[in-house]
């Protein structure tokens, strides 16, 4: 090899003819640095650790709280409506049913059967259900007793009639249906296990 300058007066490399090619450059060896050693975690740090794991539940606990309350809201949002419309429906069936006793003219009939199907249709829409109690057993997470009425032909706490329709919302109680039980006055003897 050998080197000259060209017209311009850089250095070029030329190479012999014969062989022709130069040695090559041994390759360079860059020096790798040793992983650095992570000293033990401080019991310090592992009570940090620890407070973040709980306060990352926490958020979540939250998040999933408040998604819940936000779809009972959205549910439940027309409830306090809806209990000021239930005396109107409940006007609507006494009128139906006095005027059924009195024989009033049958377009009234007609007209007031119309509005009261179309009050329960739109209740329907918006989840509302009534609840169904006659014949039934008491109970109290539903009906309200107002009276009892001795009879023969019911168990004890059957419900005899229904003073005022009980209503649920969503599957949750609106109203409870106010109704009259039955106590039976016929005392049957339950023999009693007595052990000494």
């Amino acid at each position: 090899m050998s080197l000259s300058k060209d017209k311009g007066g850089k250095i070029k490399k030329e190479t012999a003819a014969k062989g022709g090619r130069e040695p090559e450059a041994a390759p360079v060896v860059e020096a790798v640095a040793e992983p650095e050693v992570q000293p033990e975690k401080t019991p310090e740090a592992q009570e940090y650790y620890e407070r973040l794991l709980r306060c990352a539940a926490e958020i979540e606990n939250l998040k999933k709280r408040q998604e819940k309350e936000k779809a009972e809201l959205l549910q439940f949002a027309n409830e306090s409506l809806i209990k000021e419309l239930l005396p109107v429906v409940d006007n609507l069936e006494l009128a139906l049913e006095h005027g059924r006793q009195l024989d009033a003219p049958p377009p009234l009939l007609e007209g007031l059967e119309l509005v009261h199907q179309g009050f329960l249709k739109a209740l329907t829409r918006f989840g509302v259900t009534p609840i169904a109690c006659m014949g039934e057993a008491f109970d109290p997470a539903f009906h309200n007793a107002v009276m009892q009425e001795e009879t023969t032909d019911a168990a004890d706490y059957t419900i005899l009639k229904e003073l005022q329709k009980g209503y649920l919302l969503q599957s949750r109680l609106l109203r409870p249906a106010m109704v009259v039980v039955a106590r039976n006055t016929q005392k049957t003897t339950v023999p009693i296990d007595v052990k000494v």
